[in-house]
């Protein structure tokens, strides 16, 4: 009887412990494009204090965020941003050019002519660099496109992407979460260009 009791004392601690350890999980997102929003088009990044991508200084710096010099460099590979810390951080790409294409089930980013990516309206899948795996969603929340990373030690990286100035400025706000904490946050803006 003893035994019993403590051996279910046991499972039971075993079960809270795992239980307050868990890995975060990504909840998929609304695929249907709200009405009348499009984010197609040529962007270009705009000048001055707050719009490149730079670290929280209020936060501890865990995440290596890629600086001015990072970005625009035609050919760069997502090592380039590599640094020791949470390997979510190597699925986020920039660029000062911006052109983007959205069609009925996605949008493509290309990042200054080098980089492109595919974002699928609903998607919950794995993505992968080289080894790295990261877990994606994306949808649509109200009139903004987001996409969530998840990499394998529970860090998230949540990109926001949403049109603000009557459709001539495009936000695009990143945010890590580390431990179930925000551990940064970084606001671009994109001024609307005209087609090269």
């Amino acid at each position: 009887m003893v035994v019993l009791r403590v051996t279910a004392l046991f499972l039971l601690a075993a079960v809270i412990v795992s239980g307050c350890s868990s890995k975060p999980v990504l909840m998929s997102r609304n695929s249907a494009v709200p009405a009348g929003l499009d984010l197609s088009g040529f962007w270009t990044l705009r000048a001055g204090p707050g719009s490149a991508l730079k670290a929280d200084r209020n936060r501890e710096p865990q995440f290596r965020i890629p600086s001015e010099k990072d970005i625009g460099r035609p050919g760069r590979s997502r090592s380039s941003v590599r640094s020791s810390g949470p390997t979510v951080q190597l699925f986020l790409e920039s660029g000062t050019a911006l052109k983007i294409t959205q069609t009925g089930a996605g949008l493509f980013i290309s990042f200054d002519r080098s980089i492109v990516e595919e974002y699928t309206f609903g998607e919950n899948r794995v993505v992968k660099i080289g080894p790295i795996e990261a877990r994606r969603v994306s949808g649509w929340e109200k009139r903004a496109f987001v996409v969530e990373t998840l990499d394998e030690q529970g860090n998230i990286m949540t990109e926001t992407w949403r049109l603000d100035d009557d459709g001539n400025t495009l936000i695009r706000d990143i945010t890590f979460v580390r431990g179930g904490k925000q551990n940064s946050f970084s606001r671009q803006q994109f001024d609307r260009d005209s087609p090269r």
